[in-house]
């Protein structure tokens, strides 16, 4: 059949249905959701803020954590307000293009959370076992072509995803059983053989974030080596402690991920409901939490959220 007559066959909209078989507490559900985004935007504004006013803070460490609260912002933005559109007013109906643009977003920022959290391993490698090489190594302009590299990978990867659906014709199915638009959620409407966008979206990005986080080991395992190596006790302490949020934030990232991306494939004993709240869970749970780990974790960055937010306006209140 033509490209034109299948690509003819798109529906004008898809239904987002939210959590399926939970409909009569939409609203309640709602309620820890938009708390959740709407202290996920002010936690990851008030550590950009702080990172952009304060240049003590505009070093590869920092410079990294800002480009994790944007993807973050970016991640619950795609996500949120649309669900919570499902969950207040039944607006479900979502365009064609819109659901690919979504689920486009979703993916893309996802491989692109993968690859900082990888630099961000890379960071403390270098910071560990190099020191007296880390600002020759990690200077701001790699940061810069790191997230470069990112936003390239991201969309070389999820670009064909978005080519295989619009290839695909749909015949009047058009509820999908999520709070959002998602690959294989959408190719699951499809009347057609869909085995390719089932072995290119579990292949492809799979691979890249199994990829990225076997780099992440390694350097974890040089980093162990190291520090076994220091002389003493508050050395190690200290050392390890600097990545105790890197690993906070990899367990918080990778295991939700994970476990999302395998029961939708093969995990059809997992109850519907369960797994589009966990998974809707992985939209607000951690651009809350990634900053408040780095912000109770780091001394630095909580001595300067002090000084840019808490200072001034005591100032202005003994005036």
């Amino acid at each position: 059949m033509p490209l034109s007559n299948l690509t003819s066959l798109a529906p004008d909209t898809f239904i987002l249905m939210g959590i399926p078989g939970l409909e009569q507490l939409h609203v309640w559900i709602s309620i820890p959701f938009c708390s959740m985004y709407l202290a996920a935007l002010l936690a990851n504004a008030v550590l950009l803020v702080t990172i952009w006013a304060e240049r003590s803070l505009h070093q590869p460490m920092f410079l990294l954590l800002a480009m994790l609260a944007l993807a973050d912002l970016a991640l619950s933005t795609t996500i949120v307000p649309k669900m919570l559109a499902v969950f207040w007013f039944r607006a479900g109906e979502i365009s064609f293009a819109a659901c690919l643009t979504q689920m486009f977003f979703l993916h893309f920022t996802t491989l692109v959370e993968s690859v900082i959290l990888l630099a961000m391993a890379f960071d403390r490698f270098v910071a560990i076992c190099f020191p007296l090489r880390y600002g020759a190594v990690l200077t701001p302009p790699a940061v810069a072509k790191t997230g470069l590299v990112a936003l390239l990978r991201g969309f070389c990867i999820i670009l064909p995803c978005v080519l295989l659906l619009q290839r695909l014709p749909y015949c009047g199915h058009r509820a999908i059983p999520h709070t959002y638009c998602e690959h294989m959620g959408i190719a699951r409407l499809a009347c057609a053989d869909i085995r390719a966008n089932v072995w290119y979206g579990l292949a492809l990005p799979l691979a890249a974030g199994v990829l990225d986080l076997a780099l992440i080991a390694v350097s974890y395992g040089f980093i162990l080596l190291a520090v076994a190596r220091l002389p003493s006790r508050p050395a190690r302490h200290k050392a390890l402690h600097t990545c105790g949020s890197h690993v906070c934030v990899l367990l918080l990232f990778y295991v939700p991920a994970a476990f999302s991306a395998l029961t939708q494939r093969f995990g059809w004993s997992v109850a519907p409901e369960l797994h589009v709240l966990l998974a809707s869970l992985y939209m607000v749970l951690p651009p809350l939490l990634n900053p408040l780990i780095y912000g109770v974790r780091t001394q630095q960055i909580r001595d300067k959220v002090v000084k840019v937010f808490i200072r001034p306006r005591s100032h202005l209140l003994r005036q």
